[in-house]
């Protein structure tokens, strides 16, 4: 029996991004999404980016700056502020860019913050090589920098 000729329940992943570096956590997710795997990642806001924090808001906030004489809603570069955003462009970021498999992987990932309810009963998956305790020195939460940005969503989280 082929891989291809499986249900798909059993090819859908959910990963708990809390406690996990960013980056560790996208090359992972992407890999996934190559390999044809479903991948919900739930506790976005929880994911965390290494660095100084004040020296990581600063290098996102640059870009909010940048502008265009051409129409910005068009031409101007985009920097995602809520958390799913956030880890949805990292994950973006390391898939194909030349060809279809990328985007066609790319529509196979759910990002979201917290835990959905129709999520909630099923198993989640912590990546040990993209956890936090590996760090030697400071990081900051997604859910931080996208408060940083101009996230309203922080508001629903503290409740």
């Amino acid at each position: 029996m082929s891989s291809k000729s499986k249900p798909a329940l059993d090819r859908v992943i959910v990963i708990d991004a809390e406690g996990a570096i960013l980056g560790r956590l996208a090359s992972y997710v992407a890999k996934l999404l190559q390999e044809g795997f479903k991948v919900h990642v739930v506790n976005a806001e929880k994911a965390v980016l290494s660095g100084d924090p004040l020296m990581v808001i600063k290098s996102y906030q640059i870009w909010l700056k940048i502008r265009t004489l051409k129409n910005p809603q068009k031409h101007a570069p985009r920097r995602p502020r809520s958390p799913e955003m956030i880890i949805k462009k990292a994950v973006k970021g390391m898939l194909p860019k030349d060809n279809w498999k990328g985007f066609i992987a790319l529509r196979n990932l759910k990002v979201h913050v917290g835990i959905p309810k129709e999520l909630a009963n099923k198993e989640r998956i912590k990546i040990a090589d993209a956890d936090v305790s590996r760090l030697a020195r400071k990081f900051i939460t997604v859910a931080e920098v996208a408060k940083a940005m101009g996230w309203k969503g922080y508001e629903y989280l503290s409740k």
